[in-house]
């Protein structure tokens, strides 16, 4: 399995697209469009740890091996979910407690229908 692959794979457990992935990532649209026709021999090892980071996989497993999740969805913690949330919405700096206790409630909800 490729990385390209197994970043398909991964964007449809999630429900996204290319778009929204490269959003939350906070990786350039030009790159993730890139990476998908022409693969990922010269992809910067920077933009790998954000698909890492914004997927919540080990690096290696999404080079090399299969996809295990660092984390089972029930077991992240609060910062874990703030963290996906951030990166989701692209959000940068401190967010207030109001935004915090909405994104928890958001992602525990999401994370529950899977």
């Amino acid at each position: 399995m490729t990385v390209t692959d197994r970043l398909v794979e991964l964007m449809k457990e999630r429900g996204i697209n290319r778009s929204e992935l490269s959003k939350g990532a906070g990786i350039p649209y030009t790159t993730i469009v890139a990476l998908f026709e022409k693969g990922a021999d010269n992809i910067k090892l920077s933009t790998m740890r954000k698909l890492a980071s914004f997927f919540n996989v080990k690096l290696d497993d999404l080079v090399d091996g299969e996809i295990v999740q660092e984390h089972r969805d029930n077991e992240l913690s609060d910062e874990d979910i703030i963290t996906m949330a951030a990166h989701r919405i692209g959000h940068q700096g401190d967010l207030s407690e109001q935004e915090m206790e909405k994104i928890k409630l958001a992602m525990r909800i999401a994370l529950a229908k899977k």
